[in-house]
């Protein structure tokens, strides 16, 4: 199992990346390498050796791991994730507000927020880190890669929980704007609740039958012809909820690759942006008790052209 960087790793951050752990289970045989690579295949046997032998893999003590080793039981190792080729993001982050405990960030289309599938270093989490020299960063909250706007970040461990506990606690208000089709024999604002669950694919969630756990509140902002800006409040906070409220309604928002259907672009095509754009958070921070208020400088293609 991958764990993210905690204190007691034995490796500093490199380059913006802080070092992942795996704990390899109990029952294996074999070499060191051997275990590693049959526990994370992903990786390649080959790969993994030049990581050892590079010094790039080590135990819990800060000893490097040698691959002929041979070892019983469970095991941490520490090791830094990088990925050969990683296409690079011709888009440019920016650093909206910093503090002793927090920062809020504007993050690009296109850009994941941590390091996930093909992309390491052109994370906004690894830009971040390597910009500013900041190795307990972590952000509070994740907003899709297809989405722009607001993210907001802790900067020490010690006060994250405080912050982490007004998303849970459904405090933390945060607005969407996003372009769709109009249909004007719908009614706005409205209250849109229903379960939403994982789909056969993966990547995707889905609308079932049963009881609500998913809440969006929406109101429109404009029409322009057959399109209209919407403004998008997420009461709760499933993975692509808006989107798949969107397009319950028959109004997939511009630009979506994944709903009503998948129509993922080509590598290297950043022609279609996502039309959802991350606006606002408003909150009352729990450690000052002053009243937050962030607006992303990004702007939606609207009107639509």
């Amino acid at each position: 199992m991958n764990r993210p960087h905690t204190p007691e790793s034995p490796l500093p951050m490199r380059d913006g990346v802080s070092p992942s752990c795996v704990v390899l289970p109990q029952q294996g045989h074999g070499s060191l390498l051997d275990r590693l690579a049959a526990h994370l295949p992903g990786v390649g046997h080959d790969e993994w050796r030049a990581r050892m032998l590079a010094g790039d893999v080590v135990d819990a003590q800060g000893q490097p791991a040698r691959p002929e080793q041979a070892v019983k039981g469970s095991v941490r190792l520490f090791y830094y994730r990088h990925l050969p080729g990683e296409p690079e993001l011709p888009f440019e982050h920016q650093v909206l507000y910093q503090d002793e405990h927090l920062l809020v960030a504007d993050k690009p289309h296109f850009m994941p927020v941590t390091p996930t599938g093909r992309y390491v270093q052109q994370s906004l989490l690894v830009r971040l880190k390597r910009q500013l020299g900041l190795a307990d960063l972590s952000p509070l909250h994740r907003i899709d890669r297809d989405t722009a706007g607001l993210v907001l970040l802790s900067v020490q461990q010690r006060t994250r929980g405080a912050y982490q506990a007004l998303f849970r606690e459904r405090s933390m208000a945060k607005a969407y704007d996003a372009v769709a089709p109009w249909n004007a024999h719908l009614t706005f604002p409205r209250e849109h609740r229903s379960r939403m669950e994982e789909s056969p694919q993966f990547f995707r969630m889905q609308e079932v039958p049963g009881e609500p756990n998913s809440h969006t509140h929406m109101a429109v902002q404009a029409v322009q012809g057959s399109w209209a800006l919407y403004r998008l409040e997420p009461i709760s906070g499933k993975r692509h909820q808006l989107r798949v409220h969107m397009a319950a309604l028959g109004l997939p928002l511009r630009n979506d690759p994944f709903y009503p259907e998948v129509n993922d672009p080509p590598e290297g095509d950043y022609s279609r942006p996502l039309q959802l754009l991350a606006r606002s958070l408003r909150f009352t921070d729990p450690l000052t008790g002053q009243e937050r208020h962030f607006e992303s400088r990004l702007r939606l293609q609207w009107p639509v052209t």
